[in-house]
């Protein structure tokens, strides 16, 4: 049987190349930022030593040196958090699962400890199963086939009928790229090409749409609700509406796995933010977007808390019904 390969996509993370740090001066806030980047490292090294002693062929690459689609492997593993997970399912299809390692967990016992002083959170590892304490149970779950990949939806976007290369797997912002500045739009539900929802115009600061898996952050941060995250529906918002009137019940909802959001843009600049600030498209006047959960899956092992919390959600939801 020929080996896996595996790919290890790594988080770079050197304190004494960042500049923002060089205008630090507190004592422990230097402390904990030198103590984060070691951790990192070790973290690191951790799982190398035991991807050595297994009967895989892997390759270790930086996140930032990542510019092609990921194929030929068997298995991705991030180490980082969310965001070197999120940068990997940008270049993945749905034939290939991915395993987060979070590298830096937060502490909690910590971020009270420094609560007057600065902000001593770490990484939130959402969709990560794994940390250092068991790197080698869950790699070796996934090697020997006793864990599952579980299938989580992403998010397709057309611009003027034309499909955005990038798939969001947490959400998508669309909103003026001044935060100051008005967003005007209008935007319905459809389905199968005909209208599901009334007409909503807009103004405001833009529109957001979520995933499940996305659902726990900006949009929950917003005022949303969290989803089950295997739900392949998707949760959209409108951000600080102006005097919504009667069109309020429409301005935060669901957009079910058979509709989608079709938004025309009516400012004269846009753009569309996809999972964060890093990847981008602008979108100017008149310009027809299509938003929907039309788009590969991405395969991830997922914590076991978070299958036990989307079991959860999902009794709830039927017992509401």
């Amino acid at each position: 049987m020929p080996k896996k390969r595996l790919l290890l996509l790594l988080k770079p993370f050197d304190l004494r190349q960042t500049n923002a740090h060089s205008q630090i001066t507190n004592p422990q806030m230097l402390h904990h930022l030198e103590n984060r980047r070691k951790e990192h490292m070790n973290t690191i090294k951790f799982c190398q030593n035991i991807l050595q002693q297994k009967p895989v062929d892997w390759e270790p690459i930086l996140r930032n040196n990542l510019s092609q689609p990921i194929c030929n492997v068997d298995l991705v593993i991030t180490v980082g958090g969310d965001g070197t997970l999120l940068q990997a399912s940008h270049f993945m299809d749905d034939s290939v699962p991915v395993v987060g390692v979070n590298s830096d967990p937060t502490q909690i016992e910590e971020v009270e400890q420094f609560s007057n002083e600065f902000d001593a959170n770490r990484s939130t590892g959402h969709l990560c199963a794994a940390t250092v304490n068991n790197f080698q149970q869950v790699l070796d779950d996934i090697l020997e086939g006793r864990k599952v990949p579980s299938k989580l939806s992403r998010i397709s976007v057309h611009v003027k009928s034309q499909l955005l290369s990038t798939y969001a797997l947490n959400d998508i912002l669309i909103a003026h790229p001044c935060p100051a500045t008005l967003s005007r739009f209008s935007f319905k539900i459809k389905r199968e090409n005909q209208p599901f929802s009334p007409l909503v115009n807009c103004r405001s600061s833009g529109l957001r749409v979520s995933t499940a898996s996305g659902s726990t952050a900006a949009m929950l941060s917003a005022g949303g609700f969290p989803m089950p995250i295997l739900s392949q529906d998707l949760q959209y918002m409108v951000r600080e509406p102006i005097s919504p009137g009667a069109a309020s019940s429409l301005v935060h909802g669901l957009i079910k796995s058979d509709q989608y959001i079709e938004t025309t843009w009516f400012s004269k600049e846009g753009m569309i933010y996809i999972d964060g600030s890093h990847v981008c498209y602008s979108v100017q006047n008149g310009d027809t977007i299509e938003i929907s959960s039309k788009a590969p899956i991405l395969k991830v092992f997922l914590p076991h808390q978070l299958l036990s919390q989307n079991y959860t959600q999902k009794h709830e939801l039927h017992l509401q019904d």
